[in-house]
C-alpha cells in the first residue's frame, strides 16, 4: 500500500500535536531577580574618588580645548587658514589628551569594577539570586517595563563594598 504526501500530511500534524502534549516538559522553579544601581555601587567604593578626580581633571583640561574648537567651527567659511591650522592642532591635542585619559581611566576604574562585580556576585550567591541586572540598562533598553522597588538590592550590595 503506497500513500502519497497529501494523505500523510494530516496524520503527521495530528501526531506532532499528540506527541507534544504527552512529552515531559522541563520545569524550573521561580528564579529570584534583582536590580542594582551600578553607578551608586561604583560611588560607594573607596577607590572611586580616584576615578572621579581623574574624570574632573580631564573635563577641566579639555573643556577649554573644546570651546576653542567650537569657536573656530562657528566661524564657518569666515575661518582663516590660520584658524583652520589652529583647529587641526587643537583637535590633535584633544585626541592625545583623550587617549591618555582613556589609558589612565582603564587603570583606575578596573579595580573598582572588579570590586563591584565581586560584591554583586557574592550577594547574589549568598541570597539565592539567579540574576541581578543594572537598573539603568534595564530601563534604557526597554528590556524591563516594570520592577517593584523590593527588587532593588543596591543598599544591601553596598555593604559588601569597601
Amino acid at each position: 500500500m503506497k500513500m502519497n504526501a497529501k494523505a500523510l500530511a494530516p496524520i503527521a500534524i495530528v501526531a506532532a500535536f499528540g506527541l507534544g502534549t504527552v512529552a515531559p516538559h522541563a520545569q524550573t522553579g521561580a528564579q529570584k531577580v534583582g536590580f542594582a544601581n551600578v553607578d551608586a555601587l561604583f560611588a560607594a567604593s573607596s577607590s572611586y574618588k580616584d576615578v572621579k578626580a581623574l574624570e574632573d581633571k580631564f573635563q577641566s583640561e579639555v573643556g577649554a580645548l573644546d570651546k576653542q574648537i567650537k569657536d573656530i567651527e562657528a566661524k564657518g567659511a569666515a575661518a582663516t587658514a590660520a584658524d583652520k591650522e589652529k583647529r587641526t592642532q587643537l583637535i590633535a591635542t584633544y585626541n592625545a589628551k583623550l587617549k591618555d585619559y582613556d589609558t589612565q581611566m582603564k587603570a583606575k576604574a578596573a579595580p573598582v569594577e572588579q570590586q563591584v562585580d565581586k560584591a554583586i556576585n557574592d550577594y547574589a550567591k549568598a541570597n539565592g539570586f539567579s540574576i541581578i541586572m543594572s537598573r539603568a540598562v534595564a530601563q534604557q533598553s526597554g528590556l524591563v517595563v516594570y520592577a517593584d522597588e523590593a527588587t532593588d538590592v543596591t543598599e544591601a550590595v553596598k555593604k559588601n563594598i569597601k
